[in-house]
């Protein structure tokens, strides 16, 4: 029996995704008697305890703190406060700017099994062993923590399915006593120009990859897919090579097309860290000149043929 802790992350008065995405997370790593904790740290987080999301969740706890933005010292102390009153066997938190800001230094603190980035999470022996990606996302590393009665893992956003089912755990509150913000609170501020598209929440996307020859085609597929309503993305090669934003890489060093129902992948091979980003795809359509593509070992539909026929026939029937 153990207990699954869950911090819950927020922004602006809303609940940020990945927090739904954690509870997946420890919902699926259950076993019979184990207890999933959801918490949430903020001045006033009632109001943010999702109708939705929740399923699997045996208790909601709130943590009060006298700042309404983020202080990585506030989060700390909450964070120690819940462990110490919930010993869990595994705490999981968003790997994201707020998790930078306190988990490595409670975890070197509090001599907790500790690892980041992690997109895979496993039961293994009575421990955790987690998996995270290394040389610059080139191989998978996976990590045990021996010794470690608690574990800490930030994993990445987008990995994990949240359940859209309803629930109503019940609530309760952690008080802090004498908690005072360490420092400056992180402020998010809007930024202006650049690539805002957050391909994590669109559900028709068309990616390139190699296929697409040279920097001077994408014009075309980028015309396309604003044709058919289509969000334009691509594989690991065209960002490192600059021809597309980062912001637009799907994939294990990428992001996780986790609302995507149609993928329309032009051109990609399918390797595997290009496959971790499409997990959650209802329909993956594949073109490739390659038969043996591994690309077609995932898809629903394959054309063995050249992407610039199809764009060729696609301009035409959406004309």
């Amino acid at each position: 029996m153990a207990t699954l802790l869950v911090i819950g992350e927020h922004r602006r008065g809303e609940l940020r995704p990945v927090s739904l995405e954690l509870v997946a997370a420890a919902h699926a790593l259950r076993t019979d008697g184990d207890r999933v904790v959801l918490a949430l740290i903020g001045r006033d987080t009632r109001a943010l305890v999702p109708a939705q999301g929740c399923a699997g969740v045996d208790e909601v706890v709130l943590v009060a703190v006298p700042v309404d933005d983020f202080d990585p010292d506030l989060s700390a102390a909450a964070v120690r406060a819940l462990i110490a009153a919930h010993q869990p066997g595994l705490v999981l938190v968003p790997h994201s700017v707020d998790s930078y800001g306190y988990a490595a230094t409670l975890a070197a603190r509090d001599q907790l099994g500790f690892a980041t980035d992690v997109f895979r999470i496993e039961r293994e022996d009575g421990g955790w062993v987690a998996t995270r990606g290394g040389y610059g996302q080139k191989v998978a590393v996976e990590v045990d923590f021996p010794g470690r009665d608690c574990v800490l893992l930030a994993v990445r956003p987008g990995v994990y399915k949240p359940d859209e089912s309803a629930a109503n755990p019940p609530i309760s509150e952690l008080a802090l006593p004498g908690a005072q913000p360490g420092g400056t609170p992180l402020r998010y501020l809007e930024q202006s120009g650049g690539d805002d598209i957050d391909i994590t929440t669109v559900e028709f996307i068309l990616s390139v990859g190699r296929g697409v020859g040279e920097e001077a085609n994408l014009p075309r597929f980028r015309e396309l897919a604003g044709k058919v309503g289509a969000t334009l993305c691509c594989s690991r090669p065209i960002a490192d090579s600059g021809w597309l934003p980062k912001s637009r890489q799907v994939g294990q060093s990428g992001k996780t097309a986790s609302a995507c129902k149609l993928y329309l992948a032009l051109g990609i091979s399918g390797a595997i860290q290009h496959l971790a980003g499409m997990k959650h795809v209802e329909t993956i359509v594949a073109v490739n000149t390659d038969p043996q593509a591994s690309i077609f070992n995932v898809a629903k539909y394959g054309i063995v043929g050249d992407i610039f026929e199809l764009a060729d026939a696609l301009e035409a029937e959406f004309s």
